[in-house]
Parts: C-alpha cells; sequence; structure tokens
C-alpha cells in the first residue's frame, strides 16, 4: 500500500507573525519557513505504518513555490520515499488545493492520503474534507490513533463528546489531531540520504487545475494587544466587575 502525504510550507511556529506596513498580507521576507506542524505528524504516522509493514512507499506532495522542496526534503530525511513538487508562486486556496491533490492520488494510487487537519497560517480545515469529496472516499477526521486492518482502517476520533472510533474501507483521506505521535527528528545520516532521493517537479496545469484565487483579502491586521487586568479585593468585587463591566451574567 502506497501512502501519500500532502504537506505545507509555512511560517515557523516559533515565529512572531508580523503584519506587512500596507495591511495586504503577513510579512515573509527573511522569515523562518518550516513544515506545517500537523503535517509533522502525518508524516510520522506514514513513516510509522512503513515500519509496521502496512506500507510499501511513502510519498510526500507539496504545493508551492520552489522552496517548498525544502520542506519535502524534511520529510525525505524523516524517512518517506520520494516526493512531488507542485510549483505554484502565489497562495493557492484549499479548493485549488484539494483539486491538485486529487490529480496527483490519481496519478500515485495511494490506499492511504494522510494530512494535517489544518496549516497554522490560514487555519481553514477544509482540504481533507474536500478532497474526500473530489475523490468520493470515506474520511477520518481529527484521527488521534490509525489501525489498520485487511481492507478497512479504524480511525479514533476526538470529538466534543470524548472519542469516538469509525471504519473506514481502503482506500480513504485522514487527518491527523496533535495526540496522534510525537513526529521524529530527522538524523544527518539521513539528512545526507534525502538530497539523493527522487522529487518530480509539476505544475497545476499537469493536473488540469486552475488555481486563480476565488477570494480577495481586503485587509490584514494584527490582532488588539490584551488589556492589562486588575485586582479584586473580595469575591463580592469579582461578582461586581463579572456583572457589571464584563457582562457576563
Amino acid at each position: 500500500m502506497k501512502v501519500l502525504v500532502p504537506v505545507k510550507r509555512v511560517v515557523d511556529s516559533n515565529v512572531k507573525v508580523r503584519v506587512k506596513s500596507d495591511g495586504s498580507g503577513v510579512e515573509l521576507s527573511n522569515v523562518k519557513m518550516s513544515m506545517n506542524p500537523f503535517d509533522e505528524i502525518a508524516v510520522e504516522e506514514a513513516l510509522r505504518l512503513k515500519e509496521a509493514g502496512k506500507a510499501s512507499d511513502v510519498v510526500i506532495v507539496s504545493i508551492g513555490p520552489q522552496q517548498a522542496q525544502e520542506t519535502i526534503r524534511t520529510a525525505l530525511a524523516m524517512g518517506a520515499d520520494r516526493g512531488i513538487l507542485v510549483k505554484v508562486e502565489s497562495a493557492v486556496e484549499p479548493l485549488a488545493v484539494a483539486k491538485i491533490l486529487k490529480g496527483v492520488v490519481e496519478a500515485v494510487q495511494p490506499g492511504l492520503v494522510i494530512l494535517g487537519k489544518q496549516a497554522i497560517d490560514d487555519d481553514c480545515n477544509q482540504t481533507g474534507q474536500m478532497l474526500a469529496a473530489l475523490l468520493g472516499w470515506p474520511q477520518g477526521t481529527f484521527a488521534s490513533k490509525i489501525a489498520v486492518e485487511d481492507s478497512a482502517f479504524l480511525v479514533t476520533r476526538e470529538v466534543d463528546g470524548g472519542l469516538q472510533t469509525v471504519k473506514l474501507n481502503k482506500p480513504a483521506i485522514v487527518t491527523t489531531d496533535l495526540r496522534l505521535n510525537e513526529p521524529r527528528y530527522a538524523s544527518l545520516p539521513n539528512i545526507m540520504k534525502a538530497k539523493k532521493k527522487p522529487v518530480d517537479e509539476k505544475v497545476p496545469g499537469d493536473y488540469g487545475v486552475d488555481v486563480a484565487p476565488r477570494l480577495e483579502v481586503v485587509k490584514t491586521t494584527e490582532p488588539p494587544k490584551r488589556q492589562a487586568g486588575v485586582k479584586v479585593a473580595c469575591v463580592a468585587d469579582l461578582v461586581g466587575k463579572l456583572k457589571n463591566e464584563a457582562g457576563v451574567f
């Protein structure tokens, strides 16, 4: 069974995001970029399936600029087998991403697609669900555990009421939650080996997809700064402030 793992190049989670002075978006110049943390979890789970003998080939795909090849190489250094870079210089909306991934799936023919539940730059949480709809495949979102049976996957999902286990017939789409696993670090020998692993380059036109944006970002602003708190002398004062100033009750 082949496993396809889409990964996204985003601003590193430890970097403080700065908005451009003209409000047109987020400043990306001279900013550290890395793999989306949820996608790292997806890569790790795919590698664990391979190590357990449940998967034969782990394929990484990324949609973005030429620099996204570095993100693919990171996944290859973790242990993935090969990569596909779909070169796009501008931002791509979730629907276009899902359509491109549909074309990649049809070419690669995986038995499982694992991807992060969302990217930390836009927090859309849409691509996995859209891809499942386009392919007509079963989906298990927010996975905290994945078990493989002969012809199906058992996916434990985190829901408001606790945990829910669903059975998905192969092939399937799974999106990862934070508690699924702890991603490994790439060793130096594997980093060197990753430089020799194949990465194919494609463009959206190869899959017949138009990536022209359907939405226009009017303005980007920083969130308001948090106001300083106050100390209260007693519970009665606290209740009074909650009632009269905060309007909680």
